[in-house]
């Protein structure tokens, strides 16, 4: 005789918990369309793909226990976020290009107290990259990376005791070097330019602080606009490579890309989550690749695990298309 009563409790009790999630889940992913107004809510911007995740999870749930309006509510919360993920997966068709002529280009911030070479030593065997940048570059690094001098002998190396350390190895001729310190806390970018079978090709890499404080966020910001009047004073074609500490979704992204018009990469490939390895299901993309017409992008992907917090961005690309 009882338990019904008790199901009926345990039900409740769900209930209680399923609209509280809910109610979050709404919060986060209506607040956090307005992360310009403050930087708390830029810190939950990047989480849509888990907004979307959970509204439907949480419509679905609701919907079995027929609480029908507030179902209907997520699944309207789902689709706000839907509108944000989408679209990175939508593809335009492919041309057919010589692969020959295509250049692989990859990134990776690989922890500054990161030891374990052997696992970036093996990604870059495997990957062979025509040039690869490396974001928080430590002596020990350094190092070890020695053992592929003879193939990338075009190199520029700023270790650092920090994690604002960067270096650039390729296998093209680079014609030009320049080290870019950027305000407020004169943290070095590199700005190189290759030398491609179609022409020239200008990168840059830069790596501002991560946005965990006031002073974090404005630093970050004015690094940001200070990489946006850079890169309309160079020429193209250019690609702007790595790991900027701010997602898609945020609005200080969304102004760099209008200020320069270059477009990302992972257009039409996915979100490409790359920080945190440790947590999976919580994972973000800060890690990217954006391109000024005249680079195809052939594909783009995150590389497997070397021992970092992140992932490494890997971008296929062709010169002298669009």
């Amino acid at each position: 005789m009882t338990q019904p009563a008790a199901r009926s409790k345990n039900t409740r009790v769900l209930l209680r918990v399923l609209r509280f999630a809910a109610a979050m889940t709404a919060a986060f992913s209506l607040l956090t369309l307005l992360d310009e107004w403050h930087r708390l809510l830029e810190l939950f911007c990047h989480f849509r793909l888990q907004y979307l995740a959970a509204a439907l999870l949480l419509a679905v749930a609701l919907l079995l226990l027929r609480d029908h309006k507030l179902a209907f509510a997520m699944l309207a919360i789902a689709a706000i976020n839907a509108a944000l993920v989408v679209p990175w997966y939508t593809r335009t068709a492919v041309i057919a290009v010589d692969q020959a002529a295509a250049l692989t280009i990859l990134h990776a911030n690989v922890y500054g107290q990161n030891k374990d070479y052997p696992r970036f030593l093996d990604l870059i065997a495997v990957e062979q990259p025509d040039i690869f940048f490396v974001q928080e570059f430590r002596v020990g690094l350094q190092n070890a990376l020695q053992a592929v001098h003879a193939d990338y002998p075009y190199r520029e190396l700023l270790a650092r005791d920090d994690n604002f350390g960067i270096a650039v190895y390729s296998r093209l001729p680079l014609d030009t070097v320049v080290t870019h310190e950027s305000p407020p806390y004169a943290l070095p970018s590199l700005v190189v330019t290759a030398r491609t079978a179609a022409g020239p090709l200008t990168l840059l890499s830069t790596h501002p602080v991560p946005p965990i404080g006031a002073e974090e966020y404005a630093g970050r910001n004015r690094q940001l606009q200070d990489i946006g009047t850079l890169i309309n004073s160079l020429p193209a074609p250019l690609v702007l490579i790595g790991d900027l500490n701010v997602s898609m979704w945020s609005f200080h992204y969304e102004l760099l890309a209008e200020r320069t018009g270059l477009r990302d990469a992972r257009t039409g490939f996915g979100i490409l989550p790359s920080w945190p390895v440790q947590l999976p299901f919580a994972r973000i993309p800060i890690d990217h690749c954006l391109v000024s017409p005249g680079v195809e992008v052939l594909d783009i992907r995150i590389g497997p695990a070397i021992g970092s917090d992140h992932l490494p961005l890997i971008a296929r690309l062709k010169v002298g298309a669009n």
